[in-house]
C-alpha cells in the first residue's frame, strides 16, 4: 500500500526520479558525474596526479602540521581558497580515512571562514564521518542545510547518489535513516516515505524515531495504519510514543471507538497505554461534550496503574466545567492534592473562566455553602479559584475582600492569587496599590517570579511610569530572574507608546548586544514604534536588519509595514509587500486587508475596497468587525447610507459584532444629511443590542442638533445625560456653548460654561477666547465684558488676540472708559495696545 501511495505522489515528478535530470548533477565536481548503475564507483585513487596538483602536498601539510599550524601558514589559506569543487571534495575524503575530527574541521572551516559552497558529495562524506562518530545533532543540521538547498522531492537523486556513490561507506545506513528523518521533520512527507521504500530494498534497518517522525505526520490520514504495519512487519522495537502517536491520530480523526479499542489491545504489552494516550482521548471526549465518558475513561486511568499529572486533571476540569458541572469540577481540583498533583496556573484559570462562563461567581458561594454543611472547610484551591473569577470579570474589590478573609482564617495566599489580584489592580490602573501587594508577598515569604514582575512592568508602563518599571526591572534581575520578551517588550512598549523612541532604541540595541533578542517580537514593538511616529524610513532599516539576522518576519511585522506605507500615502509600495509576505510563506491576515481598504476608503476609491472585500471572501479570510466598519466610512464618504445600514444589519446576521465606532461613524453622516431621526434610531439600536454609547457618540449627536439650529432638544439631551450620570466629556459642553453663542442665547451659554467649570474640566483661555468672540461678533459687549472679567477672576492673564477682539468692541460701541480700562490691564501684562490707544 505504501509503495502504491510512493508512486502516485511521485508520478507527476518523472524527471525528478531520473538522476540524469537533477541540476545537482551538473556541477564540474565528483557529485556532478552521471552515476547509473553500469558506471563504477568513482576512486580518488584513479585521478592522475599532476606536479602542479596541490591536493597531495595540503594533505600532506595538514597529516603532518596539524590543521592550525598549516593554516596559520602564510600561504596556506591562499592555497586553500583557489582549490577548486573536485579538489575539496578530494581532500575531506582522503581526510575522512585518516582522521574523522580533521575531516570535520577542515570543512566547517572552509564553510564559516571562507564561504565555501560544498558539493552534495563533501556533504555527505561528512554526514557520513559524523554518523561514524556519533555526533547525531551534528549530522541533522549537515543534512537539513542539504534539503533546505535541494527542497520537496530531491529524495529520487540524493538516494541515488548514496547508492552509488557511498554504499560501502561505514555508518551508511546512520546516514539513510537521518535523512529519512529530517524529511519528515521538515514536512517533507513524501520525500521521507520514498527513502523509507529505499532503504527497505536496501535490506537498511529504519530507526523507531524515524517511524515516529513520520507517523506523526501522516496521523491525519488513513495511510498511518499502513505504516504502522510496516513497523510491526519490520519488527523495529517500538516505544511509548509509537502508540500514543496512533492515538492521537485516531482522536484526531474522531475514530474514538478506534482509539478505545486500540488502547485495549495494547494493555499489558511491554509499551501499553501511557498517560499522554489517554490524555489525548480524554481530550477529544470533553471537547464533543462527553465529559461523563471521560471521567469514567479517568478511572480507567487508574485501573492501568497510570498516574494522572496535571495535564489530565486540568482536561477533565475543564470538560466538566463546560458542561456546568462546578461542583465536580472542584471536586476533582480538591482530589489533586491528595494524589500528589498540585493545582497548578492553568487549573485556577480552567475554574474561574467556567464560574465566569456560566455567570456562577455568585453561585461558587453556594459551592462553599455546600461544603461547610458537609462539614468541609473551604480551602486554598476554593478561594483561588472565586479570586481569579472575581478578577477575571474585573471585579477586583471582591478578590481583595476575600484575600482579607483569607488571612483572617489563616490562609496564606499563594503566587497565582497574588498575580491575579496584581493583573487585576494593574488593568483598573490601581499600579501603586498593586506595588503595595508586590512588598506584601515578599514580606510573607512568598517570592515573585517572572509572572509577577512582568505584570507589574506591563502596568507601570501603561501608566508612562517607564523609569519605574526600569528600577523594578533592574530589582528582577538584581534576584537572578531572567526576564524573557514579555517584560522586555513591556519596557519597550511603553517607551514607544510615551513616543520616546529614542529611548527605546537605545534599549533596544543593548538588548541586541546581550544576545536577549532570538524571535521577531521584540522587533515588531520597534517597528510599529517607528511606524505609529510616520517615520517608515527607520521602520524598514529595522525590517532589512531583522532579515540579516536570520530572524522570520511575522505577519505582524508586515501589517506594521503595510500601515506605515498606506499612513505615509505609498500604497503601491504597501502592494508590493504583499509579494514578500508570500515568499516568507506567510498568509495576508483580516488586518492586512483591512489596511489597505481603510487606505482605499481615505483615497475615495470604493470600488477598490469593495473588491478587496470579495477578495477576502473568496480567500476565506473573515472580516473582522473593523473591516466592516472600513467598508461602511466608504459607503458614508459616498453617501450610500442605505447601504451602510444595509451592512450594518448583515453583520449580525453573519455573527459579526458592530462596535460603537462603527455606529458612530453611520450616526455623524446621518447627522450631516441632517436625518436626525434616522441617527436617534440608530442611537436606539445600539441600546437594544446591549452595546453602550461613547461620550463621542453622544458628541455626535449634540453637534447635530446644534447644526441643525435644533437647539431645545440638544439642551434636553444634555440635561438629561446629566440626570442619567451618563459620564460627557468637555466638547459638548463647548459645542452647545458656542451654538448658544452663535444664537445670542447668552443666559444659557453661561449656564452650561459655569457647568462646565463645575465638572472639573480644564479651562483654557480658549474656551474664554471662543465664547467672548462669538458673543462680541452679536454686538453683546456687556456680557463678553463680564466673560473676560471672569477669565480674569479664574486666574487666566490675557493674551493679545482676546484683548484686541474686546477693544474693538468697546471702541465700536463707544465706550472709551472700558477702552483705556482694558489698556492699562494690557499694559501691566506686557501686552502693546499702542494702535488702540492712538486712535
Amino acid at each position: 500500500m505504501l509503495k502504491k501511495w510512493i508512486l502516485l505522489n511521485f508520478r507527476k515528478k518523472r524527471q525528478l526520479l531520473s538522476p540524469f535530470s537533477s541540476s545537482i548533477f551538473s556541477k564540474p565536481s565528483v557529485s556532478a558525474a552521471k552515476l547509473s548503475s553500469d558506471e563504477p564507483t568513482i576512486s580518488f585513487d584513479s585521478v592522475d596526479q599532476t606536479p602542479a596538483d596541490p591536493v597531495p602536498e595540503i594533505i600532506a601539510n595538514l597529516r603532518n602540521l596539524g590543521f592550525k599550524k598549516f593554516i596559520d601558514g602564510d600561504d596556506s589559506k591562499n592555497l586553500i581558497l583557489r582549490l577548486s569543487e573536485f579538489q575539496v571534495d578530494r581532500i575531506i575524503d582522503c581526510l575522512r580515512v585518516e582522521s574523522l575530527d580533521l575531516a570535520v574541521t577542515f570543512f566547517d572551516w572552509l564553510k564559516i571562514h571562507c564561504g565555501f559552497k560544498h558539493s552534495l558529495f563533501a556533504s555527505f562524506v561528512i554526514a557520513h564521518v559524523l554518523a561514524a562518530k556519533r555526533s547525531f545533532k551534528e549530522l541533522r543540521l549537515v543534512l537539513e542545510q542539504i534539503l533546505q538547498e535541494q527542497g520537496s522531492g530531491s529524495a529520487p537523486s540524493l538516494c541515488e547518489l548514496l547508492l552509488h556513490s557511498f554504499r560501502g561507506f561505514e555508518s551508511n545506513r546512520e546516514v539513510w535513516d537521518m535523512l529519512a528523518f529530517v524529511y519528515s521533520r521538515t514536512g517533507m512527507v513524501h520525500d521521507a516515505v520514498f527513502v523509507i521504500a529505499k532503504m527497505k530494498e536496501l535490506d537498511l534497518k529504519v530507526s523507531i524515531q524515524t517511524y515516529n517522525s513520520l507517523l506523526y505526520n501522516l496521523r491525519h490520514t488513513d495511510i498511518m495504519w499502513d505504516l504502522y504495519d510496516d513497523i510491526k512487519v519490520s519488527e523495529t522495537p517500538r516505544n511509548v510514543y509509537t502508540n500514543s502517536i496512533v492515538i492521537d491520530g485516531l482522536c484526531q480523526q474522531s475514530r474514538l471507538q478506534d482509539a478505545i479499542l486500540f488502547l485495549q489491545e495494547t494493555a499489558g504489552k511491554e509499551f501499553g497505554p501511557s498517560v499522554v494516550s489517554l490524555n489525548a482521548i480524554l481530550s477529544r471526549y470533553c471537547k464533543l461534550g462527553f465529559a461523563e465518558v471521560a471521567k469514567g475513561l479517568f478511572c480507567l486511568m487508574l485501573k492501568y496503574g497510570l498516574h494522572p499529572d496535571a495535564f489530565s486533571y486540568n482536561i477533565l476540569i475543564h470538560g466538566l466545567c463546560i458542561s456546568g458541572s462546578m461542583e465536580e469540577a472542584l471536586e476533582f481540583t480538591n482530589d489533586m492534592g491528595r494524589h500528589g498533583v498540585e493545582p497548578d496556573a492553568i487549573t485556577y484559570s480552567i475554574l474561574a473562566k467556567g464560574f465566569h462562563l456560566l455567570s456562577q461567581i455568585s453561585g461558587a458561594w453556594k459551592v462553599i455553602q455546600k461544603l461547610l454543611i458537609k462539614g468541609s472547610d473551604p480551602d486554598i484551591v476554593t478561594y483561588t479559584v472565586l479570586i481569579c473569577g472575581y478578577c477575571q470579570i474585573g471585579n477586583v474589590e471582591e478578590g481583595l475582600k476575600l484575600r482579607e478573609v483569607m488571612l483572617s482564617q489563616g490562609f496564606k495566599l499563594n503566587v497565582i492569587a497574588y498575580s491575579v489580584l496584581l493583573s487585576s489592580m494593574c488593568k483598573s490602573g490601581r499600579i501603586d496599590e498593586a506595588l503595595g501587594l508586590l512588598y506584601e508577598m515578599e514580606a510573607v515569604g512568598l517570592k515573585p517570579d517572572l509572572v509577577t514582575y512582568s505584570i507589574l512592568i506591563r502596568g507601570l508602563c501603561k501608566q508612562d511610569k517607564v523609569h519605574k518599571a526600569i528600577q523594578l526591572y533592574n530589582e528582577m534581575c538584581s534576584k537572578r530572574i531572567s526576564p524573557n520578551s514579555f517584560a522586555h517588550g513591556a519596557i519597550l512598549l511603553g517607551l514607544c507608546e510615551k513616543e520616546m523612541i529614542t529611548e527605546a532604541r537605545m534599549y533596544f540595541y543593548s538588548l541586541i548586544m546581550s544576545n536577549c533578542i532570538q524571535d521577531v517580537v521584540l522587533y515588531n514593538i520597534m517597528i510599529d514604534g517607528y511606524v505609529k511616529l510616520g517615520n517608515i524610513g527607520e521602520a524598514v532599516q529595522l525590517y532589512r536588519q531583522l532579515i540579516e539576522k536570520r530572524i522570520s518576519p511575522s505577519i505582524v511585522t508586515f501589517n506594521s509595514l503595510i500601515y506605515g506605507f498606506c499612513k505615509n500615502g505609498k500604497v503601491a509600495d504597501a502592494r508590493r509587500l504583499l509579494d514578500t509576505i508570500k515568499l516568507h510563506g506567510l498568509e495576508p491576515s483580516a488586518v492586512t486587508y483591512t489596511t489597505f481598504m481603510n487606505a482605499y476608503c481615505e483615497e475615495g476609491n470604493i470600488q477598490r475596497l469593495l473588491a478587496l472585500l470579495q477578495e477576502m471572501e473568496t480567500k476565506a479570510i473573515g472580516p473582522t468587525h473593523v473591516t466592516y466598519t472600513v467598508v461602511i466610512k466608504g459607503l458614508c464618504k459616498q453617501w450610500k447610507l442605505q447601504e451602510a445600514v444595509q451592512l450594518l444589519e448583515d453583520m449580525y446576521v453573519i455573527g459579526v459584532t458592530p462596535d460603537q465606532i462603527t455606529y458612530n461613524t453611520i450616526i455623524r453622516s446621518f447627522c450631516k444629511c441632517k436625518d436626525l431621526r434616522k441617527a436617534f434610531q440608530l442611537l436606539n439600536q445600539m441600546w437594544l443590542h446591549n452595546l453602550e454609547p461613547t461620550s463621542a457618540t453622544y458628541n455626535i449627536l449634540i453637534d447635530g442638533l446644534c447644526v441643525n439650529g435644533d437647539l431645545k432638544n440638544a439642551d434636553c439631551l444634555l440635561v438629561s445625560l446629566q440626570e442619567h450620570n451618563i459620564s460627557l466629556t468637555k466638547v459638548a459642553y463647548t459645542t452647545i456653548i458656542k451654538a448658544h453663542c452663535a444664537k445670542g442665547d447668552v443666559h444659557k451659554a453661561m449656564t452650561f460654561f459655569c457647568q462646565m467649570v463645575e465638572k472639573g474640566f480644564e479651562i483654557s483661555i480658549r474656551d474664554y477666547s471662543s465664547v467672548i468672540n462669538r458673543l462680541c461678533k452679536r454686538c453683546l459687549i456687556t456680557v463678553a465684558k463680564s466673560f473676560f472679567c471672569m477669565m480674569l477672576s479664574n486666574g487666566f492673564p490675557p493674551d493679545q488676540e482676546i484683548c484686541e477682539v474686546m477693544l474693538i468692541a468697546f471702541h465700536q460701541g463707544g465706550d472709551l472708559g472700558s477702552v483705556f480700562e482694558l489698556a492699562a490691564v494690557m499694559i501691566k501684562s506686557g501686552l502693546l495696545p499702542d494702535k488702540f490707544l492712538i486712535n
